[in-house]
């Protein structure tokens, strides 16, 4: 099961690159810029990722994120988790990025950016694996500071697939950012956000009225308001869940509870994600496998979901379909008994 796993054209959509920061990188980076880190050998710094929820990770993360200073970093960053993917049959990503968290330290936005472009051009022409770049707005500040990042993106807009809102839910409801979206939405940009995570189904609803978007990230506690399943499921809105992520930070006990394949089987467009693997204890085949042992999935649902990573994702019409066929014809030439 995990070779047919790894065989099996990919699409990841849910995915901080921020957070696929190995101990090793940020050691290596943090020797690099003369920054003294509290742990120094990979042992003792992946042991200091322990977290009881939300708050607690984004804390480590964000400490972490301190080591990334110029663009060569950013490049360094992106190519590790190009390469993991292309191992794991990732063909198509559609990365996050937190502007913010970086520039509030002096770090330019063109030097993140730039890293982080290169390295995704350079994946396509090595790998094949194409991209989307997603821009996310750190709820847990103002909306006035995520507005600032969207007039510093916008010139670089063409690099930009779309906008996104992460960090912590508790307290920054969707409505929140309701202005910043908008103006996204005029300039182009497509839109996604974190909902229904730490956060009620409500935000859920309201990620989709107000901010508009075109996919939601997570949405587990969707199934709280029956109607909204029921919209879900209507409108064919996908949902870019994260079964490791939600098992590491409590959301669920464990992936045993998890109710991705639950909403896979009302028909839902649910697809499997990584999140923030260097942290959760997993990479995308690492989810997929955990989502086939511990909760049963078998082949057939396993394909539906890389299927529903096409359906989901920023790709054109004729790329989705050429991908959705590559698929079919792997299952075919692959039988897994």
């Amino acid at each position: 099961m995990e070779a047919f796993i790894r065989g099996l054209p990919k699409a990841e959509l849910h995915l901080h690159l921020e957070g696929t920061l190995e101990p090793a990188l940020a050691l290596r980076l943090a020797r690099k810029h003369r920054i003294e880190l509290p742990h120094s050998t990979i042992a003792e710094l992946q042991h200091s990722y322990q977290f009881t929820d939300l708050q607690s990770f984004l804390d480590i993360y964000l400490a972490a994120s301190k080591v990334l200073r110029d663009e060569d970093d950013f490049h360094a960053l992106t190519s590790a988790y190009l390469r993991r993917a292309h191992s794991q049959g990732i063909v198509h990503v559609e990365v996050f990025f937190d502007p913010q968290s970086h520039t509030e330290r002096d770090i330019a936005f063109v030097t993140v950016l730039g890293g982080i472009r290169r390295a995704l051009l350079q994946g396509e022409r090595e790998f094949g694996i194409s991209h989307r770049l997603i821009l996310c707005f750190l709820r847990h500040l103002s909306a006035a500071e995520a507005m600032r990042t969207l007039e510093q993106a916008l010139p670089h807009k063409a690099m930009i697939a779309a906008v996104g809102l992460d960090s912590t839910e508790s307290g920054h409801p969707p409505a929140k950012f309701a202005d910043v979206f908008e103006r996204a939405r005029g300039e182009g940009l497509l839109a996604v956000a974190h909902a229904g995570e730490e956060g009620p189904a409500s935000y859920v609803r309201d990620a989709l009225d107000l901010l508009k978007v075109q996919r939601i990230d997570h949405g587990v506690r969707c199934e709280e308001d029956p109607q909204l399943v029921d919209r879900l499921l209507r409108e064919r809105i996908p949902l870019t869940m994260c079964p490791l992520s939600n098992v590491r930070l409590k959301v669920f006990p464990r992936v045993a509870d998890h109710n991705i394949r639950r909403l896979l089987q009302r028909g839902l467009c649910v697809t499997i994600n990584s999140d923030d693997p260097a942290y959760f204890g997993g990479y995308l085949n690492e989810n997929y496998l955990a989502v086939q042992q511990q909760l049963g999935a078998t082949p057939d649902e396993l394909v539906q979901l890389a299927r529903n990573s096409f359906e989901a994702s920023f790709l054109p019409t004729p790329q989705k379909s050429r991908w959705l066929r590559a698929i079919d014809d792997y299952v075919r030439r692959t039988p897994v008994q």
